[in-house]
């Protein structure tokens, strides 16, 4: 962790030695602003620290514009793909615990589109989903909500993804 990065505790923090964190200030949120990544920094040699996340890797698609999310969902259409849309934060401590497992289903569940929408770098279009908390997974068909699921439950993800993959391995009754 950097000087002067916020964590969740709402503190400045200095890291004197990996894994060894102290406090210096507490300081409300407001006057800081969380760092804007997604991407993970690469870890450089002999850097064992594990809070480099990555919130799109993988299958997982990051959206950056209203534009490649109507891209992204017109393709899903057209292949007839369902689509995990992650609507997560890169400060959201929920959201890079559950990113790693994200990313393993979308290597897992090919036949499905995984997405992932950064809420503070596309504020207006998250708010228009509703985005209560993070991470919010919305299922998708045909561009229509099919499911929901809010929290970084992996049982319950994975339960979800499995349902819709066993569905869409069926034979469709004409």
């Amino acid at each position: 962790m950097k000087p002067n990065q916020v964590n969740q505790c709402d503190a400045i923090v200095i890291q004197l030695k990996p894994k060894i964190f102290v406090p210096v200030l507490f300081v409300p949120l407001q006057y800081f602003q969380p760092e804007r990544r997604i991407m993970k920094t690469t870890h450089t040699k002999g850097d064992d620290s594990d809070h480099h996340v990555e919130l799109a890797s993988g299958n997982v698609q990051l959206i950056t514009s209203k534009e490649s999310w109507e891209q992204k969902l017109t393709e899903a259409t057209r292949d007839g793909r369902i689509v995990i849309a992650n609507f997560s934060a890169a400060w959201c401590g929920p959201c890079k615990t559950i990113a790693p497992y994200y990313s393993e289903l979308s290597e897992k569940f090919p036949s499905l589109m995984f997405l992932v929408v950064d809420v503070d770098e596309m504020t207006d279009f998250s708010s228009s989903w509703d985005i209560k908390a993070t991470p919010t997974f919305f299922f998708l068909k045909n561009g229509q909500q099919i499911d929901k699921l809010v929290g970084a439950n992996k049982p319950e993800l994975q339960k979800k993804i499995n349902g819709i993959a066993e569905s869409m391995s069926k034979p469709q009754n004409q």
